[in-house]
C-alpha cells in the first residue's frame, strides 16, 4: 500500500504530500501521523505541499481533519509551500482552515513551530496544557 513519508525533525514532524491524495491514502496519512505524533510525543507537525498545484476539497478537508487531530493530541500544524492557485482554490470553495497556520516555506514553517512551543513553555517536553490538549 502506498504510504506518504513522515520524517521526524527533533520535536516535529514533516509531511511532505507529493502525489495525488485519494480516501484509502489520506486515511493512511491520518492513521500514520497520529501515531507518530504520540510515540515521539512530537509538539507540532509541518505539512509541505509545494509540490501540489491543485486542490479539491477533499485534500482541505483532509488537511482541517489531521490540524485537529494533532490539536487534539498536543501537537500544532503548519502548512507550507503553499501555491497562490491552492490558497485562491480554499478560499474560493469556502473551506475553513481554522487551527492551521501556514508559511511560505520549510524554514518559516519551522520557525512557527518553536514559536508557538516557546509561547506555551516547556523545554521539559510540555506546553503547560498537559498532553490532553486545550
Amino acid at each position: 500500500m502506498d504510504r506518504i513519508p513522515i520524517l521526524k525533525m527533533g520535536e516535529f514532524l514533516l509531511v511532505t504530500i507529493q502525489v495525488d491524495m485519494h480516501d484509502r491514502l489520506a486515511m493512511t496519512l491520518q492513521d500514520d501521523l497520529t501515531a507518530l505524533i504520540v510515540k515521539h510525543r512530537a509538539r507540532g507537525v509541518m505539512i509541505d505541499i509545494s509540490a501540489l498545484e491543485m486542490v479539491d476539497s477533499f485534500i482541505g478537508r483532509m488537511l482541517s481533519n489531521i490540524a485537529n487531530m494533532a490539536r487534539l493530541l498536543d501537537a500544532n500544524t503548519v502548512v507550507v509551500g503553499m501555491q497562490p492557485a491552492v490558497a485562491i482554490t480554499l478560499v474560493e470553495l469556502g473551506l475553513p482552515m481554522r487551527g492551521i497556520r501556514t508559511a511560505l516555506d520549510v524554514e518559516k514553517g519551522m520557525a512557527v513551530l518553536r514559536a508557538a512551543k516557546l509561547a506555551f513553555g516547556g523545554s521539559n517536553g510540555t506546553n503547560g496544557r498537559g498532553r490532553g490538549g486545550d
